[in-house]
């Protein structure tokens, strides 16, 4: 009788609670996440699990979702297909479709956030270029994969679930573009892809990781460095295509020709990827100074992986007309730079303001 009464009371409790406290008894309701595929090496599939050799972009985006474990206990999901290509074929058309549908997303209240699925070799620009278009504070999550889906311990599947662990979380409002890799979370603007194999490539060596991912549980250390997403002045809202903008390696003994023949080929801005402080040989020098007296913008980065490249080092700007890319590497000083020329007949100055503050 006394268990009984005992249980009957601890019922009574439970539906008195169920009436007076909304949600209480009810399933957590989970967090509306979307992925967006590119294909990729976390889409790659290989003969052997042990080999090397691969094809990116063959497994489609719902097979993705379905192959890892206990992906949906994180977020309500749905995947779109938007592109299914290695990253090295990554072009202009598929940053804008991206950077649309991403916009388009996340003005709904029904969207929480966005994954994307990427390959390694590019996704330090298009996390970039994300961050400088994409207008919300809600979380968006670049991701990817070093080893194929049908490699021996591939590292997509986990990739994957961090990911949306991120991207579903409360805590990762207002930190702009991310990349995910390898448990640790980066920002848009450090991430750099610096060695060309292992599971242990992206690293953000001047800043430091943002924070990690641990088997779904996210911590952050600290705030990324510099204006994106909904403090970014640029926009591609109506964009069909980016300003040509090449990009120079530099080298010893370099053929001092190269400027000039790209400005000719119809480059509309140039960076430089400089020998250490984003130096070049006398010959370059002096066609970098003919190309921004003709109107081209020049932009002096480094091919070093790490540091800044000075205003007034052994390269005066000012006295060549060119423009420091600050901490960004070519690739991402070339992005900014070309959204940067949407907007016709900007100063030096105003070229220099643009990569102090982003």
């Amino acid at each position: 009788m006394k268990k009984f009464t005992m249980y009957f009371t601890n019922a009574l409790i439970a539906l008195l609670l169920s009436v007076s406290i909304p949600g209480y008894g009810q399933t957590k309701k989970l967090p509306n996440v979307v992925i967006l595929a590119t294909g990729g090496t976390i889409a790659g599939a290989g003969t052997s699990s042990t080999g090397s050799s691969y094809t990116s972009g063959q497994v489609k985006i719902e097979a993705m979702i379905d192959a890892v474990p206990n992906i949906r206990s994180l977020a309500n999901l749905r995947g779109e297909q938007l592109a299914n290509v290695g990253s090295q074929d990554m072009n202009v058309k598929v940053w804008l479709d991206l950077a649309n549908r991403i916009n388009e997303l996340l003005k709904s209240k029904d969207v929480d956030g966005v994954v994307i699925t990427h390959g390694t070799d590019t996704q330090e620009e298009t996390a970039f270029f994300l961050n400088l278009v994409v207008k919300s504070d809600k979380p968006v999550v670049l991701t990817g994969s070093m080893r194929p889906s049908t490699a021996l311990s591939a590292d997509g599947p986990l990739n994957m679930y961090n990911a949306v662990a991120i991207a579903a979380s409360p805590l990762a409002k207002g930190y702009g573009v991310m990349v995910l890799m390898n448990d640790d979370i980066h920002s848009a603007h450090d991430v750099k892809k610096m060695i060309t194999t292992p599971v242990q490539t992206f690293q953000s060596p001047l800043e430091g990781l943002l924070g990690t991912c641990i088997f779904g549980e996210v911590e952050f250390f600290h705030k990324p460095f510099g204006r994106h997403t909904v403090d970014s002045e640029f926009s591609v809202e109506g964009v069909k295509e980016l300003p040509r903008v090449d990009i120079v390696y530099t080298c010893a003994d370099v053929s001092t020709d190269l400027i000039d023949i790209m400005v000719k080929a119809g480059a509309k801005g140039i960076v430089i990827a400089g020998v250490g402080d984003g130096n070049m040989n006398a010959g370059t020098l002096e066609a970098a100074k003919r190309a921004t007296k003709a109107g081209v913008p020049v932009v002096r980065a480094s091919r070093v992986p790490v540091g800044a490249v000075l205003i007034k080092g052994e390269i005066v700007d000012a006295d060549y007309g060119t423009v420091s890319s600050a901490e960004l590497n070519p690739q991402k000083a070339r992005i900014l730079l070309m959204l940067a020329l949407l907007k016709k007949d900007r100063s030096r100055e105003d070229l220099q303001r643009l990569y102090i503050e982003y």
